[in-house]
């Protein structure tokens, strides 16, 4: 089955795609920001006892590639790695994977969803292990030269107007 991917970096306020045999998947990186007023004594304990840093609006990482598949970045930690939501928003009801992706990009596999990172984030650097089917690339420009990407049209033209 060919497989088809949309840029969710674009965020079109979808929440899915049909198309008759193929397969339409997400693909990029987004950072998930809270908002400081949020930032308490648990955000603290997470950063200072875990080295778990949750991104809030003072502190926005500027990651420099884009993934295939989709991820969303929801901390980071002081060795320049990422924890993020693998094709999925950052969220800690839903049960997307978290991985872990260390400042020279290798990729683990963290937690089968938020609420088991949170649970054992005391260990969770001993339970990471490699996890090699995220693709990283400078730019979404470089990851269409191997990889198939929809067009958006309508909602290109709609983000358009909204931004401007």
């Amino acid at each position: 089955m060919k497989k088809l991917y949309y840029d969710a970096v674009q965020n079109t306020g979808c929440i899915g795609f049909f198309a008759k045999e193929k397969q339409i998947a997400a693909a990029g990186t987004t950072v998930y920001v809270m908002p400081q007023k949020y930032f308490n004594d648990k955000y603290l304990k997470y950063a200072n006892e875990y080295d778990v840093h949750f991104i809030f609006d003072n502190n926005i990482p500027k990651p420099d590639f884009y993934t295939i598949p989709y991820i969303d970045i929801m901390a980071q930690d002081s060795k320049g790695g990422y924890i993020a939501t693998l094709d999925s928003q950052s969220d800690i009801e839903s049960d997307a994977p978290i991985i872990y992706i260390d400042s020279y990009k290798k990729c683990y596999m963290a937690a089968d969803n938020a609420r088991n990172f949170l649970e054992n984030i005391a260990s969770w650097r001993e339970k990471l292990f490699a996890f090699d089917e995220i693709k990283f690339y400078k730019s979404k420009d470089e990851a269409a030269v191997e990889n198939e990407f929809i067009k958006l049209p309508l909602f290109e033209k709609k983000l358009n107007k909204i931004t401007e």
